[in-house]
């Protein structure tokens, strides 16, 4: 079988589908490839494991798409503050009043924004193989895209946005640069005592960053979710331990990292822990453009990844519908416009990550008085406040 689209998007995560369905809301020919298993409808007082905190500009692309609506309200929590504390008396607070914004951020599950792309992408007619990318072959007027059961699809620009192994960058050949930070980030849902009252906090400890983002409530109460990075050997021990020990471990840390700021901790969910990498890519190849974890990863403290993946995709979208006449979606010089207005916020993203990572885990003198005293200085200058929450809003 040979199938022709203008526009093929391999992957079928949230960037994908995204990507996918703001094509066809365009109007344009668009096909997906990639196996096509919709998250299960959320059941009560039963989330994802795995939540996002979406940006201003992440939420204006999704209303655009028109599935934010879809999502169900009650499981969408606002973060209107947040608290950042230093490994000393370092202390940052964040609220969204500070730049006259309604939220900072809004915690989403990864399963609810799966559901409802699924759904769209149904709606809008695009046409999906359920299959799996094996090689590529692209020349001068298109690209030609061979699956593992033998079928050959081509078209005129390959979207990879197929995961962090990327299959399809490493077949088109595009440069790739990667930097393991021997750490784990270990995600998890905890009952907490004291309500959150819509306030994410994080703490810097030195040889880990332990955040609490804001969730709907429970039958039992308020909820967080944990998202804690260590180092990887601390991450597997503690995985590996039984369910009691796991809490008692985690309720001795939690308490002397926060301080009971929210009380006690406990464990809803079991923890799952994920290699944690700073990666960049060159984005496009020929008739190839990467997006999301395809084309970058960068450490999670600012919690900025999907983001950036949803910024790629804005900016691809934005390219594609600017493009002259006569310039098909693969054309060379389309792509290199969508390289150039992405690499600046990728890098700048991603060298902000790596600083932070970097300054909070040294362990002279001289950088723990910087980090901390730096966090108290920011905090004293009302105008960097609205800068930071401006730069975060994309």
């Amino acid at each position: 079988m040979n199938t022709h689209s203008s526009i093929l998007v391999c992957g079928t995560g949230i960037a994908g589908l995204a990507c996918a369905l703001g094509v066809a809301r365009a109007g344009r020919p668009v096909a997906i490839l990639g196996p096509r298993t919709p998250p299960p409808v959320p059941e009560h007082d039963a989330y994802h494991p795995r939540v996002y905190a979406l940006s201003p500009a992440s939420r204006a692309l999704l209303e655009h798409l028109g599935v934010w609506r879809l999502m169900d309200a009650r499981r969408i929590t606002p973060v209107e503050t947040m608290e950042i504390y230093g490994d000393a008396d370092g202390f940052l607070d964040l609220s969204a009043w500070h730049d006259a914004r309604q939220a900072l951020a809004w915690i989403v599950e990864s399963g609810e924004l799966e559901r409802v792309l699924h759904q769209a992408v149904q709606v809008m007619g695009v046409t999906w193989h359920e299959d799996r990318f094996a090689s590529l072959h692209a020349s001068a007027d298109e690209i030609r895209v061979h699956t593992e059961a033998g079928h050959v699809l081509s078209a005129r620009l390959l979207v990879g946005a197929d995961g962090a192994r990327s299959p399809v960058r490493l077949a088109a050949g595009v440069t790739h640069r990667y930097a393991p930070y021997g750490d784990q980030g270990v995600v998890a849902h905890v009952d907490i005592e004291i309500p959150h009252q819509n306030r994410a906090c994080q703490w810097f400890t030195g040889d880990s960053v332990f955040a609490l983002l804001p969730m709907p409530d429970t039958d039992q109460g308020p909820q967080a979710s944990l998202v804690w990075s260590m180092p990887h050997g601390q991450a597997m021990a503690w995985q590996a331990l039984g369910a009691d020990a796991r809490q008692q471990w985690l309720a001795s840390r939690a308490l002397a990292i926060t301080g009971a700021r929210l009380g006690r901790l406990r464990l809803r969910t079991p923890p799952r822990g994920f290699a944690l990498t700073l990666e960049y890519s060159d984005m496009v190849g020929q008739r190839v453009a990467l997006v999301g974890d395809a084309a970058h990863r960068v450490h999670p403290l600012a919690g900025q990844g999907l983001n950036l993946g949803l910024g790629d995709v804005q900016t691809l979208l934005q390219v594609l519908a600017g493009r002259e006449a006569g310039h098909d979606p693969g054309d060379r010089r389309v792509l290199a416009r969508y390289r150039r207005r992405r690499l600046e916020p990728v890098y700048a993203m991603g060298f902000v990550t790596d600083g932070l990572h970097r300054l909070f885990g040294a362990h002279c003198a001289p950088a723990a008085w910087i980090r901390n005293q730096g966090l108290r200085l920011v905090d004293d200058l009302p105008f960097i406040k609205r800068h930071l929450i401006r730069a975060a809003a994309g």
